[in-house]
């Protein structure tokens, strides 16, 4: 009976730790890791964080005529503000937590760096998704 109770004891502990925002997960050692809006999020979300994260670093390059603009989407825009705060903050993943609505991601998500993306989102594992890197981008953009 006490080993029965052990073994379900176990499976509860298991279980309730998979479960839990953040999760288990664990990382390489010196993996680089990105914090992105979760695709589900809504608009209200998505500007909270975006205005949030803005008050707390510096998101300039998200003006107009800078890489960063484009796509002028509030996904975009708040994913890569999130980025600049998660970065700045040193990378914990509690700075990527959002109220839920971060997710931290393996593959560099930037648009306005080398490469663009799709929030063509795909898990990878517990809290942490990869994401499908498409083509390459200037790191600034004329004035209009």
């Amino acid at each position: 009976m006490e080993t029965r109770s052990f073994s379900l004891s176990l499976f509860l502990l298991i279980l309730s730790s998979a479960l839990l925002p953040g999760g288990t997960t664990k990382l390489v050692q010196g993996q680089k890791t990105w914090c992105v809006s979760k695709p589900s999020s809504d608009d209200a979300t998505l500007a909270a964080n975006l205005n949030y994260a803005c008050s707390q670093v510096d998101c300039s390059i998200l003006q107009r005529g800078y890489g960063c603009f484009y796509p002028d989407t509030l996904m975009s825009h708040s994913s890569i503000a999130m980025n600049l705060y998660y970065q700045s903050r040193g990378r914990n993943f509690w700075n990527c937590y959002f109220r839920g609505s971060g997710l931290l991601v393996t593959t560099d998500p930037s648009q306005c760096g080398a490469l663009n993306y799709s929030l063509n989102l795909q898990p990878l594992v517990a809290n942490i998704w990869t994401m499908q890197v498409l083509g390459a981008a200037s790191t600034r953009m004329g004035k209009e």
